[in-house]
């Protein structure tokens, strides 16, 4: 037998087949069988090497995920049984709830109303379990798609003015709602404290429950009374300080308009004062806001001291001496307008700086924003009739039909205004005596 040949163990076909001499012998060459049992070694340990990091990977994929359903776990404790998972979230609520885990890890505010306790979990460098804390501001943004809708009463949130505008801007790009939605009105009352009129507007709404909304805005630590029946119960939003001629009495009417918005069946909004009634019963006054094509802001430039002369040429070029506007503060806003209202920095910005003491920003501001934004969706009127007469059953009658025209919805008509104001808490008894009769509710 030669070098390098091994004797073959098969005969007859394999040695035919095998096409070489030697009479049963079989080439084999001995060192390409080295190189190959070299390479399946090989090959063998880079397998078990790849088995073993990937086992590791695993075991510790495995351990993180286990650790984030515990801290899950601890965390929806807090929220009680009814407490949605994740895979069960809507995307808005997942949204909020990672703004609330934000908010509660980032509570930067130094108001009382705004403090919380802060988001605790597991550290870094462990994996420790720990109890987390939600704080009152995450309680308020980790909503269901039902509370995302429709958010409940006004106060059972603590976001701060910039988070609260932000979320109230949010618009859906959607042009159907996933849910049944009633157009609602909503009722923004601004007042200091009391509202002597209550039991008037009780009975305005009594019988229209679930086509309004009511929210007010009084001056903090005033906690107004009403039985658990009233519309106003619960309605007083988180306020601020409010100085009468300044911007924060635009701080709070966007307050108020962004508490409504939240309220995703909230479709017209109406701005009122302590001192202002309805003069026409709650279905006419429905009935004349949802069917509107457009918003009532008064809006007007006279050259008079308490108008042009107000202007200030340092809000140019963004806001030109042609466009200054000015009227009543007391609007009315569809949906569209109110959000941008809200969602407005730029010029509210403009108006903060260089509308000051003798420029009066809640009664240019809108009338202004909404010429140079919105023009041809604003009236240019309001629905607020204004007049310190005394109240009287022809004078309440005059205001319903006192011989102004103006046009609704490009028609003309003689209901042109739904509110009226500066009324006397003493007018209350007259006014009730009227509600059977020309009020009609």
């Amino acid at each position: 037998m030669k070098p390098g040949t091994l004797k073959s163990r098969r005969g007859g076909i394999e040695e035919e087949a095998s096409g070489s001499g030697g009479g049963g012998e079989y080439s084999f060459p001995l060192a390409p069988a080295r190189r190959e049992y070299c390479w399946s070694s090989g090959l063998l340990k880079a397998v078990v090497a790849l088995v073993i990091l990937m086992g590791g990977v695993i075991i510790g994929l495995a351990a993180s995920s286990a650790n984030y359903y515990s801290s899950t776990s601890t965390s929806t404790s807090v929220w009680g049984s009814a407490a949605l998972s994740s895979s069960s979230m809507p995307a808005e609520a997942a949204a909020a709830a990672a703004a609330a885990s934000v908010a509660a890890s980032n509570n930067d505010d130094g108001d009382d109303d705004n403090n919380g306790a802060a988001a605790t979990g597991r550290g870094s460098s462990h994996h420790q379990k720990k109890k987390l804390k939600m704080s009152p501001r995450a309680q308020g943004l980790l909503l269901d798609f039902r509370g995302f809708v429709d958010p409940g009463p006004p106060w059972g949130h603590s976001m701060s003015d910039p988070e609260l505008f932000w979320r109230a801007s949010m618009v859906p790009r959607a042009e159907e709602y996933p849910f049944q939605r009633v157009p609602k009105v909503a009722f923004l009352f601004l007042t200091r404290g009391p509202l002597p009129f209550a039991p008037l507007w009780e009975r305005f709404f009594r019988g229209h429950e679930g086509l309004f909304s009511v929210y007010v805005h009084a001056l903090p630590g005033y906690a107004g009374r009403y039985r658990r029946s009233s519309p106003f119960h619960g309605r007083q939003i988180p306020s601020r300080e409010v100085s009468w001629g300044s911007i924060t009495l635009v701080d709070a009417e966007k307050r108020l308009l962004a508490n409504a918005l939240l309220d995703w069946s909230n479709q017209r909004f109406v701005l009122v004062s302590e001192s202002c009634v309805p003069v026409f019963n709650f279905r006419t006054v429905y009935e004349y806001l949802v069917n509107s094509a457009h918003s009532y802001v008064e809006s007007y430039n006279i050259d008079v001291p308490q108008c042009a002369g107000r202007y200030n040429p340092a809000m140019a070029p963004e806001v030109m001496e042609e466009q200054w506007r000015k009227g009543s503060e007391w609007f009315e806003l569809s949906r569209e307008l109110a959000v941008d209202v809200v969602a407005d920095q730029r010029y509210y910005a403009l108006f903060r700086r260089h509308c000051t003491p003798s420029c009066y920003p809640d009664e240019h501001y809108i009338p202004t924003y909404l010429h140079l934004r919105h023009g041809a969706r604003n009236a240019n009127r309001t629905v607020t009739w204004v007049d310190w007469a005394a109240t009287t059953a022809g004078f309440v009658a005059a205001i319903r039909n006192n011989g102004t025209r103006c046009l609704y919805n490009g028609k003309p008509t003689t209901v042109c205004y739904l509110f009226a104001r500066k009324f006397a808490p003493s007018a209350l008894g007259t006014l009730l005596n009227l509600t059977t009769t020309i009020l009609d509710f």
